[in-house]
């Protein structure tokens, strides 16, 4: 089992990484929260079939109860994150309840949401079950969507602790590897060099990846955030940058209907406009014609899908949480590792979109 250490500004946690790390919950609790109340876990209704039981079995020295969601972005609307609320009212928790999320990272954002809501604020710790809540389990940032936009009702709130059992990686289909992977790719494109060659060279088949090489991807993903947040806990200036591919992204998602694209398959979508408009506006050199191949062998769609306009596109990110007064920003890079936070002109943003669709 990895420990790495989360130093954001309003609180320094551990993220477990590896098997059997949700062995070490109970003791983890009775250390750090011996006069806890009860203990309420959220979770889909996927997962629970998957993982509650043998989760509920570990946590021996605590009442627990547990509330199950629907899967996927589905959970994150108001009248489910109403639904926790009450259901943790009715089973009386207070203020010295702690909440789990036990899911991926739609799960991770509702239950977070709900914890820093629920009485002004109870502890929460983050339990993970797929490659794409690495990204989402860290760094604190927790929501739910609104029909204009995706976690646009939310706050910044940290957990407890993040365990990062790795065994759950078997249980996931190819779509939800495909779908975390790709926030694999975007730590990498904006650190550095040598972590995305090693992702193109080592990396053909995700779902022939094996756990333990899970475990160190998951490791280099997390510390990458890491140090962002540890520089900018609440995005003012450069934490931003975690959002490459994001703008594009969460239009695609948002135009298509959230959940009938997966989040990680449309940032690579949007990460790959963004590498067209960094080779354009900042002389990026990078080789798209070999990076676009390799996320083909990988069972990437590499276009936007024909349905979506550009001019509904445009609308979605002009709602972007990066925007300010309409005014389109995007993360691009200047070298792989360098990004940079550029404001975009719409009417070249048009041109480029209509482009990038072959149209």
């Amino acid at each position: 089992m990895k420990t790495v250490q989360v130093n954001a500004g309003s609180k320094s946690y551990p993220v477990f990484i590896g098997a059997n790390t949700v062995s070490k919950l109970n003791a983890f609790l009775q250390q750090h929260f011996p006069n806890c109340s009860k203990i309420l876990i959220i979770t889909d209704e996927t997962v629970a079939g998957l993982h509650l039981a043998a989760l509920q079995k570990e946590i021996t020295a605590f009442p627990v109860v547990s509330h199950i969601v629907p899967a996927g972005e589905h959970a994150k609307t108001f009248d489910v994150f109403y639904g926790c609320h009450s259901f943790a009212l009715e089973e009386k928790l207070d203020r010295k309840s702690l909440i789990i999320a036990l899911g991926g990272g739609a799960v991770g954002d509702l239950a977070g949401f709900v914890a820093s809501s629920f009485m002004r604020g109870i502890p929460f710790i983050q339990v993970p079950t797929t490659i794409l809540a690495h990204d989402s389990a860290v760094g604190g940032k927790v929501a739910i969507n609104h029909p204009l936009g995706k976690n646009m009702i939310g706050a910044f709130y940290q957990p407890e602790a993040v365990f990062y059992e790795t065994s759950y990686i078997a249980t996931l289909p190819v779509i939800e590897l495909r779908s975390g992977f790709g926030e694999v790719m975007k730590h990498a494109l904006i650190s550095n060099m040598e972590f995305y060659e090693s992702l193109l060279n080592d990396i053909t088949d995700l779902a022939g990846v094996p756990e333990e090489q899970w475990a160190v991807l998951l490791e280099k993903g997390i510390l990458v955030k890491s140090d962002v947040v540890a520089q900018d806990e609440k995005e003012a200036n450069v934490r931003a940058y975690l959002n490459f591919g994001h703008t594009l992204g969460h239009a695609i998602e948002a135009e298509m209907g959230y959940g009938n694209m997966s989040h990680g398959e449309a940032v690579v979508i949007g990460m790959l406009f963004a590498l067209r408009l960094s080779e354009k506006k900042l002389g990026l050199d990078f080789d798209s014609s070999r990076f676009t191949q390799w996320l083909k062998t990988l069972g990437y769609a590499t276009e936007v899908p024909s349905s979506l306009s550009v001019d509904a596109l445009l609308d979605r990110m002009k709602q972007d949480k990066k925007s300010v007064k309409g005014t389109i920003h995007f993360v691009l890079l200047k070298s792989i590792g360098t990004p940079e936070l550029v404001q975009m002109d719409e009417q070249e943003l048009r041109e480029e979109l209509h482009i990038f669709k072959g149209e």
